[in-house]
């Protein structure tokens, strides 16, 4: 019966730390997928090379090896005058040639920068450096969209930030009066190891050592959880939160059992050093 009793504690105080884990692995897969939508929305940012219209063969090849070696660009693609002016009649469904006589565009490059180049200040600086060659006629962004998107993202990232915060001290709180209740239920055993003499270490390290194993049990459990949560957004809920990837499981996994562990270390100590400071005539008033 006392191992039945000691089993369904241990049982209830692993799942109770498990669901308070699950919570901070939610957290970092919101915060994974907030990086992954800052990212997708950046390197979404077009940038237009337009090229003087008497640019000659070499230039454009010029001009295609440089994209192709920029730091800053993901990817280009190079729009010759007689595309532009096929994909200006798609869209509009107008051809400036029947009323001009001539084709007025010229040709351009789209580039795609990558995401850390992608702030209104590092666009502008690219801006300049490409307007410093001669076969370059006017780079084109929309730079009201980079200063949104600046300022969003800077206000969003904030508040995920306080929002992990808030989650952590919870997570911090809810699990360090679980195991504070636990550790309650053996205040008489540790003042009778006081008495007869055991060293503060003595006493603290059997509760230590239970709780961390306790932690990496809960820690396993609520990777477990996860795990379902993630496979049933994206396979009944067509949801794909972030790119599961080894090195996203790996940091997933490492933030879930670092916390478990941590977290049930500092509780433990923190209850046990307590009850060996308390009196034995106190531990009966609480």
């Amino acid at each position: 019966m006392k191992n039945r009793s000691i089993f369904n504690m241990h049982f209830t105080t692993t799942i109770s730390i498990s669901l308070v884990l699950f919570l901070v692995g939610l957290e970092c897969v919101m915060l994974m997928s907030a990086r992954e939508l800052v990212r997708y929305v950046r390197e979404n940012v077009v940038l237009t090379i337009v090229l003087q219209e008497e640019s000659t063969a070499d230039e454009i090849n010029r001009m295609q090896r440089l994209m192709a070696s920029a730091p800053y660009a993901l990817d280009s693609r190079y729009i010759s005058k007689e595309e532009a002016l096929q994909e200006h009649i798609n869209n509009l469904g107008e051809d400036p040639q029947k009323f001009l006589g001539y084709n007025p565009l010229t040709d351009a490059f789209e580039v795609h920068l990558k995401a850390s180049y992608v702030q209104a200040d590092s666009v502008a600086q690219i801006e300049q450096q490409l307007l410093t060659l001669p076969y370059v006629d006017k780079v084109i962004y929309q730079e009201d969209i980079l200063n949104t998107l600046d300022k969003n993202l800077g206000e969003a990232s904030l508040i995920l930030l306080i929002i992990a915060l808030a989650l952590l001290v919870i997570a911090l709180v809810l699990i360090s009066n679980t195991i504070q209740l636990q550790v309650y239920s053996k205040r008489f055993l540790i003042n009778t190891m006081r008495l007869v003499g055991a060293t503060p270490w003595v006493i603290k390290w059997p509760f230590i050592r239970r709780n961390i194993l306790m932690g990496v049990e809960a820690s396993v459990v609520a990777c477990g959880m996860l795990a379902l949560a993630y496979y049933y957004c994206a396979n009944r809920l067509g949801i794909m939160l972030f790119p599961l990837t080894k090195m996203n499981i790996l940091l997933l996994v490492a933030v879930v059992l670092f916390t478990g562990v941590l977290i049930t270390f500092l509780a433990s100590l923190t209850a046990t050093n307590r009850y060996i400071r308390m009196k034995t005539n106190k531990l009966y008033e609480i």
